[in-house]
């Protein structure tokens, strides 16, 4: 089973326009006019085929990686939500992970919430990048909620129901 890293990014949300996925690696120019280039790819833990998180590394064409951090998926509660439903021990081999096996139609990263993981890589790529998400970001109009107003409490009438 593929580990479908194309798909994996794409949810991932990433706001950068000059981007490719090439094998399980995501590559990246996050702002014009630099050499610094983004390399996100997927850390190993000790069992086969299963991942704990991602290595985010800044490489320059001449000099190579410059600067690398490693955020897990345990960290930044990418799998909390699933690994609670389940009931998984944090002793669990699949705890925090993921791994290339899944259930036909979905993804091996079934279950995954993307928020903290993706707040990190914006606080980190901001540093190398400043304003890359800015520039990347959709228009205001794309942010706008809709309100809606709570419901006025029901009336009080004399007569009760059941």
């Amino acid at each position: 089973m593929p580990l479908q890293a194309p798909e994996f990014f794409a949810e991932l949300r990433l706001p950068f326009h000059d981007h490719a996925v090439v094998g399980n690696a995501y590559l990246a120019a996050p702002t014009a006019g630099t050499h610094l280039r983004l390399r996100i790819d997927f850390t190993r833990t000790i069992y086969a085929d299963t991942y704990g998180g991602l290595r985010l590394a800044i490489v320059h064409p001449d000099r190579g990686e410059i600067d690398a951090v490693t955020l897990s998926f345990l960290d930044h509660d990418t799998f909390h939500c699933r690994d609670a439903a389940s009931n998984r021990a944090l002793n669990d081999s699949t705890h925090g992970t993921f791994n290339k096996y899944h259930r036909p139609g979905q993804p091996p990263w079934e279950g995954a919430e993307f928020t903290g993981l993706r707040d990190a890589i914006e606080r980190y790529t901001t540093v190398w990048f400043p304003g890359a998400w800015a520039a990347s970001a959709p228009g205001p109009a794309a942010h706008r909620s809709t309100h809606t107003a709570p419901a006025p409490p029901g009336a009080r009438g004399g007569a009760r129901t059941r």
